[in-house]
């Protein structure tokens, strides 16, 4: 988390843009991007050099090119393009290299094809004058960024700032939910990773960095590198600009070359897609709807609806391969909405496929985006059914105060949500896990597939979870009467005592 003075120095990088003219904050995070990424290109740059230097071997995978960039107007080494040269320019040659080399040089960066070509093809720089340049590259570089971890918290918390993005459904998932969701499907070195609504990339990031903590064999083999740099994460958002950051976030995170790609994933077919993945990860936007003639007609043969947040549950069904697992947000109405798509999905996730957890979460956990009460879904595609007990968790406290400001508190039921989900047994006994034993008053319990069809497949915790009501003892009523009439007896004798001394 980012505070004190490291809040500070963040802080002032994005006064500096407001200041300087540019007030729409998804451009400001779209610039600073930018910025991050050139300084990355740079550190992976030095690196490369720094292990020629120690094998005495010529620099591999090298990012500038040793030659001269000709643009028409003068040609520049390429060592000027990199910010440990630019840095030290002159606020007017700083501007004119960013603008028109730099800028042109990422948006040839990629392989011809890839995702990341694509997305950076449209980059472009609209920082307006010479001197918020150079201000902001000052900043920039007073900010420690080279601890990855630290790199991750910074960015974090500028995305953070996108507090007025909550338009058409669409917030930013907080960091500690993402987490609960990667931690409790748990990502292996093989998964196909995707999140079909992207956004910034923040549960792919989560997921890299989980394989990176969890799986450090991954480096030690040149196919799972391979895999994880190229083919375990991919992303879809329609917006063009969040698709350009979360490609320079994953890359900002390290993950060389994931696809991610500007794709609207409710209007497009998907069989290019279908059954090719084996982990999926969303919050998806959920206060919309669609027309029918909008909509990609594989995802209507699945449920009929224009409702957005069951169309993407489709989609994921559809994304999955057989075995494939899925955790994702879904609004309250999901759970026990009464529409015939409503029903027929959530029908299908527990006679078609296997729904493993149902996990409440409190309504002020996306303040201040919205107040909308949700829940998280975790179910595992296998075409076959497989439900057995479906587990409940009633998270009343997150970490934070479930009010605009969201103040961090001691009170976190999410370490414990976790580590009941991990004490789940891996054979199919649920009898011999301890959570089969707990009681309906519980926070978290087992609720048999046989009671959720016979609540027609309503799946909001309420329907199933017992209130217990503490006896309250209440005093005998002549009991209170006679000592009001006492202090009534007081109260006049104090009045006539009054009116005496004034006579």
């Amino acid at each position: 988390m980012v505070t004190g003075e490291l809040k500070s120095k963040v802080d002032k990088v994005w006064n500096a843009f407001w200041s300087g003219g540019i007030a729409n904050p998804m451009e400001v995070i779209e610039q600073i991007t930018y910025l991050l990424f050139i300084k990355r290109l740079d550190e992976l740059h030095t690196l490369a050099e720094n292990k020629a230097n120690t094998t005495g071997k010529l620099i591999e995978n090298r990012v500038f090119p040793d030659g001269m960039d000709d643009t028409g107007r003068r040609p520049r080494l390429y060592s000027d393009l990199r910010w440990s040269h630019f840095k030290n320019f002159a606020a007017p040659e700083m501007y004119e290299v960013i603008d028109q080399n730099v800028f042109p040089f990422i948006r040839n960066l990629g392989d011809v094809g890839s995702s990341f070509a694509a997305n950076m093809k449209d980059a472009r720089f609209t920082i307006p004058t010479p001197a918020l340049l150079s201000k902001v590259v000052d900043l920039l570089e007073d900010i420690p960024m080279e601890d990855r971890d630290t790199k991750g918290d910074i960015y974090e918390y500028m995305l953070g700032k996108l507090a007025t993005s909550g338009q058409n459904g669409q917030f930013r998932t907080s960091r500690h939910i993402i987490q609960l969701m990667v931690d409790m499907t748990a990502p292996t070195p093989q998964d196909l990773i995707i999140d079909p609504a992207a956004g910034t990339a923040g549960f792919l990031v989560a997921a890299s960095e989980y394989l990176r903590d969890h799986h450090p064999e991954i480096w030690a083999d040149a196919a799972s590198r391979d895999h994880f740099n190229r083919l375990a994460f991919t992303g879809f958002d329609s917006d063009a600009s969040m698709s350009r950051i979360g490609s320079m976030n994953m890359q900002l995170h390290g993950v060389e070359n994931p696809t991610i790609q500007r794709r609207d994933s409710l209007a497009e077919e998907h069989t290019d897609a279908e059954g090719s993945y084996t982990l999926v990860l969303a919050n998806p936007p959920f206060a919309g709807s669609l027309d029918y003639e909008t909509a990609a007609k594989d995802l209507l043969t699945i449920v009929k609806t224009k409702k957005t947040e069951l169309l993407f549950l489709a989609l994921m069904i559809r994304l999955l391969k057989n075995g494939g697992r899925a955790a994702v947000i879904v609004p309250d109405g999901v759970l026990f909405g009464s529409s015939t798509a409503h029903k027929a999905l959530r029908k299908m996730l527990v006679e078609d496929h296997k729904l493993d957890a149902v996990v409440k979460l409190p309504s002020g956990t996306f303040k201040p985006y919205t107040g909308v009460s949700t829940a998280i879904l975790f179910f595992t595609k296998t075409s076959s059914g497989g439900t057995d007990q479906v587990w409940f968790y009633d998270v009343q406290a997150d970490g934070f105060t479930l009010d605009d400001k969201r103040t961090p508190t001691e009170q976190n039921d999410l370490p414990d949500v976790l580590a009941r989900w991990l004490s789940r047994p891996q054979s199919s006994r649920v009898e011999t896990w301890p959570e089969f034993d707990r009681p309906r008053t519980a926070q978290s319990f087992l609720v048999p597939k046989s009671e959720i069809v016979a609540q027609n497949y309503d799946l909001s915790l309420n329907r199933y979870k017992v209130v217990e009501h503490e006896e309250v003892e209440h005093r005998d009523p002549a009991v209170i009467l006679a000592e009001l009439m006492v202090l009534e007896r007081e109260i006049q004798d104090a009045t006539a005592t009054l009116a005496r001394s004034l006579a």
